[in-house]
C-alpha cells in the first residue's frame, strides 16, 4: 500500500500524461519489476546449499533473437553487446551482429530484430549500416513475420536528431513488421534510456505472445536537455603553421581547461556563434524587437539571443530553403544561402512571418576537431589543428563559421567545447605496432598518439605517412616529426607534397612504394589508422590498401576484401574520416 503522499505524486503524473507517455510508463514500471525479479532470484541461487527458499528466474517465452547494431564510434557497438549478455543471462539465445556484417536476404526470416543505430552529421546512417538502411529503402519484400524494438542514439545539438534510428523504425513498420516495444531516442547521456528500453524489451520477451504485450506499443520518445559536461577553456596560443606563400592556413590552437577528461583518439565539439554584424543586419532588415521572448526547446530566449547563439542563420540546408520558399510563397532555385540574403532577395511580409522563420530554422551544429594533444604529455591542456575552410559562393570570397571564428582567437580569449569520445578510434596496447596515414589536418590525431607513446615509453612502432601540397609551406608539426623520428619515436616516415613536381605525388603513391613492408607489418600484426577527408583520400588510400594486400599475399580481389574485413572486424583497421 502506497502512502498518501506518493498516492498524491502518481495520480498527479497520471493527470499529466498523454496516453503515449502512460503506455511508456507502463512497459517502464514492468521492466523494472522484471529486472529487479531477475536480480532477487540470482541473489537467492546464490545461497549455500541446501539452504530453503531459492527458485529460479522465469524463463522467457521467446528463445532466440537478433540484435544488430550500426555504429560510428562504438556507442552502439557497445550497448548492444551489452543487451545481448542481459538477454543471454535471462535463458534467450541473441544473435549479435553488426549492420556491415548482416544479411540482409536473412530479414524476412527474422522473427525477433532489435537494432540499435546511430545518427551521423546531417542524418545520415552510419558509413558500417549504409548498405542496410538502402536496402530496407528499396521495395520489392516483406517483413510480415517479423517483431521488432530501434533504439536509436544521437545529439540533440543536431538539428536531424536520432534521424536514422526513426527512418528504420518507420520503414520496418512500412513493411508490415510488428513493433512490440517503442522508438527510444537518446542524447549523449543514454545509459540510463536505453537500460530502460531494454528491460522492456525483456518484459516484451517473458511474456510473448499474451494479449497485454501484444497491445503495449508505442511511437513515442521526446528530446531531453543534452546532459555532456561543457568546458570553458581559455586560449594559450593561436599559431598558422602554414609558411607564407601557402595557399592554405592551418591554425594549431593550445586551449587550459581544469578537470579535461580525454584520451587519443577524442574529439572536441564546439558550437560557433553567428557574426554579430550578421545579427544585427537581420534585426534591423525585419524590424523584429531583439529583446522579444519566444519559446525554443522548453526555454524562453529573446531573439537576438536565438539569432546570435542558437540558430543556424549562415548557411541553410535546402530542406530550410524549401520551408522557407512555402512560407513566402516564392519559387526559390537551389543555391547556398545564408538567412540575410535569403530576407532581402525574398523578403517576409512583417515581423509575425519573421518569427514564423523563426519556428523553421534549426540549431547551430557542433563542428567536431579532432585533438591533437596528449593527456600524459599536455595536462590540463587540450589542442587542436584547424584548416581555415574557404570558398565561393556566387563569386564572393566565404569562410567557415567556427573555422573563421577560431582562427581569429587571441590568447586568452575564453572557448566554451566539449569532449567528443570515439572509443572506435583508440590507441592498442603498448607493444603493438602502428601505421598512421593522416594527409592535412588528419595528422591531429597522430600528433595526439605520437606524443601519448612517446610519454608512456610505449614499445611498439610507429609509421607515419603524412601529405599536404608543399614541403616548404605545408609540412604540419616539421619540427616535431622530426624529432620523434631522430629519438625512435617514429620508426618510418613517409611524406607526400602533391605540388612540389609535375605530377601530383598523394600518401597512396608513397603506400605503394613501400607495399612489401605495408604488408609485412600487417601480417606481425599492425593496427591501421586513416583520418582526414572522407572523399577521395579514404576511399583512394583504402583501395591503395587493397591493391598492396592482393599484390603482395597473393589474394585474389575477393580475399583481399576478406583479409581487409578482417582487420576491421579485429578492430586492426580503423578510420576518422569526414
Amino acid at each position: 500500500m502506497l502512502t498518501a503522499p506518493k498516492l498524491k505524486i502518481i495520480q498527479e503524473l497520471i493527470a499529466g500524461s498523454s496516453r503515449e507517455e502512460l503506455i511508456w510508463l507502463n512497459g517502464y514500471l514492468a521492466g523494472i519489476l522484471s529486472t529487479t525479479t531477475g536480480a532477487s532470484g540470482a541473489a537467492e541461487q546464490s545461497h549455500p546449499a541446501g539452504a530453503t527458499g531459492t527458485s529460479s528466474p522465469a524463463k522467457a517465452s521467446v528463445n532466440k533473437i537478433t540484435i544488430a547494431y550500426g555504429t560510428e564510434t562504438g556507442n552502439a557497438k557497445r550497448l548492444a553487446t551489452d543487451f545481448a549478455a542481459k538477454a543471454k543471462k535471462s535463458g534467450i539465445n541473441a544473435k549479435l551482429v553488426g549492420l556491415d556484417q548482416y544479411r540482409v536476404a536473412d530479414l524476412p526470416r527474422e522473427e525477433y530484430f532489435f537494432t540499435v543505430i546511430s545518427t551521423q552529421g546531417d542524418g545520415e546512417p552510419p558509413a558500417a549500416a549504409k548498405k542496410f538502411y538502402d536496402h530496407i529503402h528499396q521495395n520489392g519484400f516483406r517483413l510480415e513475420k517479423m517483431k521488432y524494438g530501434v533504439l536509436a542514439l544521437g545529439d540533440t545539438s543536431y538539428p536531424l536528431f536520432c534521424k536514422t534510428g526513426e527512418d528504420v523504425d518507420q520503414q520496418f513498420h512500412k513493411l508490415g513488421a510488428e513493433r512490440i516495444v517503442y522508438l527510444q531516442k537518446c542524447d549523449t547521456d543514454y545509459e540510463q534510456e536505453a537500460d530502460n528500453w531494454f528491460a522492456e524489451v525483456l518484459q516484451k520477451l517473458n511474456n510473448a505472445g499474451s494479449p497485454a504485450a501484444a497491445a503495449t506499443t508505442a511511437v513515442a520518445a521526446t528530446r531531453k536537455a543534452a546532459g555532456r559536461k561543457t568546458f570553458t577553456g581559455r586560449v594559450l596560443s593561436n599559431i598558422n603553421l602554414n609558411d607564407l606563400g601557402s595557399g592554405k592556413q592551418t591554425y594549431h590552437l593550445e586551449i587550459a581547461a581544469e578537470d579535461i577528461d580525454y584520451q587519443p583518439g577524442d574529439s572536441i565539439g564546439i558550437i560557433p556563434e553567428n557574426p554579430l554584424a550578421t545579427v544585427d543586419a537581420i534585426v534591423a532588415l525585419t524590424g523584429i524587437d531583439p529583446l522579444r521572448t519566444v519559446p525554443w526547446r522548453n526555454e524562453e530566449l529573446t531573439l537576438f539571443t536565438l539569432l546570435k547563439k542558437k540558430l543556424n542563420i549562415v548557411y541553410l540546408p535546402e530542406r530550410v530553403v524549401n520551408k522557407y520558399a512555402a512560407l513566402v510563397r516564392q519559387e526559390i532555385p537551389e543555391t547556398k544561402i545564408g538567412l540575410l540574403d535569403l530576407l532581402k532577395i525574398y523578403p517576409v511580409k512583417d515581423t509575425a512571418q519573421f518569427e514564423e522563420v523563426i519556428g523553421i530554422l534549426e540549431p547551430i551544429a557542433p563542428r567536431l576537431y579532432s585533438i591533437s594533444s596528449s593527456p600524459e604529455a599536455h595536462a590540463g591542456e587540450v589542442h587542436l589543428t584547424v584548416a581555415k575552410d574557404t570558398f565561393d559562393v556566387n563569386g564572393e570570397r566565404k569562410h567557415g563559421l567556427c573555422s573563421d571564428t577560431l582562427s581569429q582567437l587571441s590568447a586568452d580569449a575564453p572557448l566554451e567545447f566539449y569532449v567528443h569520445k570515439n572509443s572506435q578510434f583508440k590507441l592498442p596496447a603498448a607493444d603493438k605496432d602502428i601505421i598512421m596515414i593522416g594527409p592535412g589536418t588528419g595528422i591531429a590525431p597522430f600528433r595526439s598518439f605520437l606524443a601519448e607513446r612517446d610519454a608512456v615509453g610505449a614499445t611498439g612502432k610507429n609509421w607515419l605517412f603524412f601529405g599536404d601540397q608543399r614541403f616548404t609551406t605545408d609540412f604540419l608539426y616539421q619540427t616535431e616529426i622530426q624529432n620523434w623520428l631522430q629519438t625512435g619515436v617514429l620508426t618510418h616516415v613517409n611524406t607526400a607534397f602533391s605540388r612540389d613536381q609535375s605530377e601530383k605525388v598523394y600518401v597512396q603513391h608513397k603506400m605503394r612504394k613501400q607495399a612489401a613492408r605495408l604488408y609485412e607489418w600487417l601480417e606481425t600484426g599492425a593496427y591501421v589508422y586513416l583520418c582526414g577527408a572522407k572523399e577521395p583520400m579514404s576511399v583512394d588510400v583504402e583501395n591503395t590498401l587493397l591493391d598492396i594486400i592482393k599484390q603482395q599475399g597473393n589474394k585474389t580481389d575477393a580475399q583481399a576484401a576478406v583479409f581487409l574485413d578482417e582487420l576491421k572486424e579485429a578492430g586492426r583497421y580503423l578510420k576518422d574520416v569526414y
